[in-house]
């Protein structure tokens, strides 16, 4: 559906019925798929036939919801992943073996950088962490000869900073590695990061794709775009032959969906991080709304911040969307329609301030969830990102009395009566 707007990307990507069939994507509830032959089935097996013959692998409502996102996204090839930590695993683990680097910005989300600094360094896999605000010295600075690829997040959470996704990718690409964003925040609603240079993009589908916090999920883009032959030296797993599939070389066999595919085939294959067909399915009930969603998210979000700027019990707000914020302008660049639904803020009282003020809000909910049609709210630095010693929270940007509001798609009038009644009993 290359033609159309993105609204009806969201509506009807991934999935057209033919005569008789279901008008919504089916589930199929099966962990198995029968073949008349053994041979029919090795073909699947020798990845000489497109198909399915266990879910650990694919099955084809995750297929179908894949494809929807990855129209919306403006890429070549998709797939949905258990969560989106599976899905930025997946996304650097398909490239970054030990012994290798990957450069990241700073701010990312803490469960990620948690997934970088700690998990993937014990399997060898080091990490450089720049401040997205870095300059170019700093920025060239942190690449090394065994660097593999560049991590960032459009928009990260909670600390809200915009990443320059032309300066990054600009970085990445001199160095001949790919540019991986994770676009969750912003959604493709918002930004399309390929767009502006992102060779692959990550999603947590948990969030605004789904909206409604009922299902976790994740999901990795391929642009399609980037030349690994090109720099066949620096990704031998893709560009030289996998023993495990008889020798198939991904690159050259599989072209613009070589990435996708070998993911699919060596890591979900070893890892089984699949997303359930029946989370698959109410995903994409979400992503039929996402585009009347996103425009009401941000105008909340935005009457939300202007209230708190002015109001004289609060240090500080960030919201790009926010006329007279530090990423105003590249917000206005990246994402000129709007930028996501959540603000974050902090208190002249500090870091007790923040934590009486959470416990008297009525309709909003403290909850380790964001990006919902419901509003909630978090205090990063005692939930999402405790393990992290003050010198990292303020790499991060997160400082001990911020507190991240996700604004749902209720009445603005009402999320500010909210706020305004908890901040005058602290």
């Amino acid at each position: 559906m290359s033609n159309y707007n993105i609204n009806t990307k969201c509506v009807q990507g991934g999935y057209t019925p033919k005569n008789g069939e279901p008008r919504q994507i089916p589930i199929v509830q099966s962990t198995t798929f029968r073949y008349a032959t053994s041979e029919d089935m090795g073909k699947l097996f020798d990845l000489e036939a497109s198909g399915y013959f266990y879910t650990r692998l694919q099955n084809p409502t995750n297929d179908m919801v894949a494809a929807k996102i990855c129209d919306m996204e403006g890429g070549a090839a998709a797939m949905l992943t258990s969560s989106g930590q599976a899905a930025n695993f997946f996304s650097i683990f398909n490239i970054a073996n030990c012994g290798d680097h990957v450069v990241a910005s700073s701010t990312i989300y803490g469960g990620t950088y948690n997934l970088f600094h700690v998990t993937m360094r014990k399997m060898g896999i080091d990490f450089t962490f720049v401040e997205p605000d870095c300059t170019d010295e700093e920025l060239e600075a942190a690449f090394r000869p065994n660097t593999k690829a560049v991590f960032g997040e459009t928009i990260a959470n909670p600390a809200l900073t915009v990443l320059d996704l032309e300066r990054f990718a600009g970085a990445a690409h001199a160095h001949g590695v790919p540019f991986i964003v994770d676009n969750t925040f912003a959604t493709p609603v918002n930004c399309r990061p390929i767009e502006w240079g992102a060779d692959i993009v990550t999603h947590s589908t948990t969030k605004y794709m789904d909206g409604h916090g009922a299902a976790v999920g994740g999901a990795i883009v391929d642009s399609g775009k980037f030349d690994w032959m090109a720099h066949a030296d620096k990704f031998p797993g893709l560009t030289t032959p996998d023993e495990s599939y008889h020798g198939i070389t991904y690159a050259t066999k599989f072209g613009p969906g070589a990435f996708i595919t070998k993911c699919t085939a060596q890591l979900m294959r070893d890892f089984g991080s699949i997303q359930a067909p029946q989370n698959a399915f109410l995903l994409n009930l979400g992503l039929e709304s996402l585009h009347v969603r996103m425009p009401r998210h941000c105008e909340n979000a935005l009457a939300v911040a202007r209230f708190l700027k002015s109001h004289d019990k609060i240090s500080f707000v960030t919201y790009p969307g926010l006329e007279g914020d530090k990423y105003y302008d590249l917000a206005k660049k990246y994402m000129p329609n709007g930028t996501c639904g959540v603000v974050s803020f902090g208190f002249k009282g500090g870091r007790k301030a923040a934590e009486s003020f959470m416990k008297h809000l009525k309709l909003a909910a403290i909850e380790t969830h964001v990006a919902d049609a419901r509003t909630c709210c978090l205090h990063p630095a005692s939930a999402t990102h405790r393990q992290m010693n003050d010198q990292e929270l303020a790499a991060a940007g997160i400082t001990p009395d911020l507190v991240r509001f996700s604004c749902g798609i209720e009445d603005a009038g009402d999320l500010v009566a909210d706020i305004a009644q908890a901040l005058d009993q602290i």
